[in-house]
């Protein structure tokens, strides 16, 4: 395994330890909550490993096996979840009553077929875990202590090196363990960049975001993780599955497909042969102001299809623009579009100047100072600040917001996303009636709250609005109220004709509305495929299949 420095993670919540809020910013954020809810806000201090009790492990590995094994109380705490809101209130509340027996840490891929061979004879449930930030329960073992005679949770982070760099091509094998700072700084040196940047980017890995379907910052063009495959490597429990690696095949159903979104359910993705960029050079970005959110939106339409294809290209409403973005200057009803351009061969700026032209046409106005441009020359050392103003603030947020939702849930507060995606002319209806029904039961949960929306993803045909949600909590009642919201949320997207995901996989907290929106014939196909591949079931029972 490749030697790097260790970070110690947070065993409750989000990513590191030495990156959560301190108690005086909690009690800060909390003042300015309680200011927007009109509400009163105690912060509570942060739990302790000492003060959680975790059910005894039942099982043993063999002698071969116990050197990957652990089954310390942090180590089992950790993998108990992964990191949604109900997650973080649950490991908050130190309630930890269906930990994996076991945290497997394989490191190599002989490694993790020897560790499903084990489970499969010994009747285990195996859960596949990268790094644990689900947001959607596809990662715990709930109910399976009860159907298994063990769990063990297999972390895959220490498959993490870059085995293999195709520079004619452009391409890379690289381990499904991979973090996303651990995977970038091992392609840096030779000028190149995977460019897959999620929000969980520094506690996520490759395989996690291939068996999830991960979609990237970038809000335009190759914004999927299935957009930058070329072949992938899957350990099942009745074996190998390595597909060509090929630009592209029309020869029948595509194997890479058929794992791309299963998560973990059909097996364990231990390496990829992945498409390449050369790291960008030059950079342009602007903050536009529309006096509407629908006039944003249109002229979001329009850059999608104008194919000049903006690496950023996020619309936010008011209250997004505020929160996210620090600019406090949008008008109520308004919206700000974080438009972004980069390249490694060429100067962006005349793609920056026209996608400006073409937003001016639906009241898109820009204020004086925020057009950036940066050139970081050839050897990549920056000047000027193409990512200051709105574009440089919004990346910021982004980046720390799942520390700040960490900080939210110490303050009793309940906060939570959910984001769909539809074709352009669905849009209208189902903003206004998603946020109709949120708000309604709000109203009715909670008293009162807020909701604000952002595109996170334009394409030609449609667009991914990402709601948020920050409402009141009752005290010990968070948890029932955050579902009453969520199901409130999940039935109007379904009702409005999107869909019940757009890149924060299924688990179990979507599984309903999955089985809903998917083909029956195409479940009764999945079921085929996970009792061929996984006869004994032991691949993380209940996700997707």
């Amino acid at each position: 395994m490749r030697s790097r420095a260790e970070r110690r993670r947070n065993w409750w919540g989000w990513g590191y330890d030495d990156a959560a809020m301190t108690d005086e910013q909690v009690a800060s954020l909390g003042r300015a909550v309680a200011d927007r809810l009109g509400t009163e806000v105690t912060p509570a201090p942060a739990p302790r490993l000492e003060d959680v009790s975790l059910p005894a492990c039942r099982i043993d590995p063999p002698a071969a096996l116990a050197p990957l094994c652990r089954d310390d109380d942090r180590d089992r705490a950790l993998h108990t979840y992964g990191r949604s809101y109900r997650d973080v209130v649950r490991g908050f509340r130190r309630e930890h009553p269906h930990p994996p027996d076991l945290v497997a840490h394989p490191e190599n891929e002989a490694d993790v077929v020897a560790l499903l061979d084990w489970c499969g004879s010994s009747g285990y449930a195996a859960l596949p875990f990268g790094g644990g930030s689900s947001v959607v329960g596809g990662v715990e073992a709930v109910g399976l202590r009860e159907r298994y005679a063990g769990v063990v949770s297999v972390d895959l982070t220490a498959l993490d090196r870059v085995l293999e760099i195709d520079r004619v091509s452009r391409a890379a094998r690289i381990q499904g363990g991979a973090l996303g700072p651990v995977l970038e700084d091992q392609l840096r040196p030779e000028g190149l960049t995977l460019r897959h940047f999620p929000q969980s980017f520094e506690v996520s890995t490759l395989g996690g975001w291939l068996a999830t379907r991960s979609g990237g910052h970038f809000a335009t063009l190759y914004t999927h993780i299935d957009d930058l495959v070329e072949s992938m490597r899957v350990v099942t429990p009745t074996g190998i599955s390595e597909s060509r690696r090929l630009p592209g095949s029309g020869a029948g159903p595509s194997p890479d497909r058929l794992f791309l979104g299963s998560e973990g359910s059909l097996g364990i993705i231990t390496e990829a042969w992945m498409r390449l960029q050369d790291r960008p050079r030059w950079r342009g970005s602007a903050g536009v102001r529309f006096d509407s959110f629908a006039a944003g939106s249109e002229a979001v339409r329009a850059l999608s299809q104008s194919g000049l294809f903006p690496t950023n290209c996020r619309l936010l409403d008011a209250g997004e623009a505020l929160v996210n973005a620090g600019v406090a200057d949008v008008v109520d009803g308004g919206a700000l579009c974080v438009l972004g351009f980069e390249s490694a061969d060429h100067p962006v700026g005349p793609w920056l100047e026209r996608a400006l032209e073409l937003v001016a046409d639906y009241g898109g106005t820009v204020p004086e100072g925020e057009v950036r441009l940066r050139d970081d020359g050839a050897a990549g050392a920056g000047s000027g600040g193409a990512r200051g103003g709105a574009e440089g603030a919004w990346r910021g947020a982004f980046v720390r917001a799942p520390y700040t939702r960490d900080g939210l849930v110490r303050c009793g507060v309940i906060v939570e996303t959910f984001e769909t995606a539809c074709t352009w002319d669905r849009f209208p209806a189902l903003h206004a009636s998603v946020t109709e029904a949120v708000e309604a039961a709000l109203a009715e949960v909670c008293g009162g709250g807020w909701v604000t929306c952002r595109f996170t993803h334009a394409y030609p045909d449609g667009c991914a609005p990402y709601f948020s949600v920050l409402a009141p909590g009752r005290p010990g009642d968070e948890l029932a109220q955050w579902a009453e919201i969520k199901a409130a949320a999940a039935e109007a997207l379904l009702a409005a004709g999107g869909t019940i995901t757009h890149h924060h996989a299924v688990g179990r907290d979507h599984d309903p509305w999955y089985r809903r929106q998917r083909p029956e014939v195409f479940g009764r196909a999945l079921a085929a495929a996970k009792r061929e591949l996984d006869p004994a079931g032991i691949l993380n029972p209940d996700v997707v299949i």
